[in-house]
């Protein structure tokens, strides 16, 4: 008789008993009646390399990154693909038949599926997006803005050079604001994101003025912890349509489910009860 392994994947970071990942990917791995697990590891920096060389020899076929890791995957990957370089970052890892460590990034995947269910009017041609931030999120998103044909991207940082890094990088669609001038961008924009940690618990609260944010302007976060961040709340008084970031963890972890575990994973009301639980 003849015994196949049981897939193993999960999630590194430092820390990690935070991440929502490992209840989503069980509630999938049961819904969807697969053999598999999935586990949370905290791994430090130093032991990176080491970790990812030895968990294929455990039967591990993958693994989701999370922070601190995420820039360091990929000067240890064989294989990296094309939008994990230009957004710098990866978080997702697939340990391949042939042996190799492939890198890729589903954050931008994630991003739209999102904003596509939590906002299926919103086109993207339509006009131009105004983004808080520039750190890896920020990176993703504004790729994936891009590649969605969104004419201009309108980004403001605490700290400049860091968001001028991001306009050299992506490009002249991309458009620089003073962080004192953040509210003056929201005018004009059709779709408004949070990459930042603003907001987030145990965070500092966003201080930009949001008046200029207009009636029927999507307005998303990236933060899930609360899951209406008072810049949510906010943007919905003034009558936006309103998308929480819990979506996006739930879609930007389905690539990896299917390739790992060999299905297709559906995010929907019971996804969303699972990774809140």
């Amino acid at each position: 008789m003849t015994q196949t392994k049981i897939p193993l994947a999960g999630v590194i970071g430092a820390p990690i008993a935070h991440s929502k990942s490992p209840q989503l990917q069980h509630h999938w791995l049961k819904a969807l009646g697969l053999k598999g697990h999935y586990i949370p590891m905290h791994v430090e920096p130093e032991d990176l390399e080491k970790v990812l060389r030895t968990l294929p020899q455990m039967g591990f076929v993958g693994v989701n990154v999370t922070i601190p890791h995420k820039e360091a995957v990929l000067q240890l990957a064989d294989m990296v693909t094309d939008r994990a370089t230009l957004i710098g970052a990866a978080n997702t890892i697939i340990f391949r038949k042939d042996g190799k460590i492939q890198a890729d990034n589903t954050d931008g995947y994630g991003f739209i599926e999102n904003l596509k269910t939590g906002a299926p009017d919103w086109v993207p041609q339509s006009g131009p997006a105004a983004i808080i931030g520039a750190g890896g999120a920020s990176r993703a998103v504004v790729a994936s803005l891009l590649d969605a044909g969104v004419p201009e991207i309108m980004l403001t940082n605490r700290t400049r050079v860091r968001a001028d890094r991001v306009a050299s990088d992506f490009g002249n669609r991309v458009q620089v604001y003073d962080w004192v001038q953040a509210g003056n961008m929201l005018d004009d924009a059709v779709l408004t994101v949070n990459t930042s940690s603003l907001g987030m618990i145990g965070k500092p609260e966003m201080r930009i003025p949001l008046d200029g944010l207009r009636r029927g302007t999507v307005v998303t976060d990236l933060v899930y912890t609360p899951l209406k961040t008072r810049f949510l709340a906010t943007a919905e008084d003034q009558g936006c349509v309103v998308v929480d970031g819990l979506g996006m963890l739930l879609h930007q972890a389905v690539p990896g489910f299917e390739r790992w575990f060999g299905q297709r994973p559906v995010v929907d009301s019971a996804a969303r009860a699972a990774a809140l639980r």
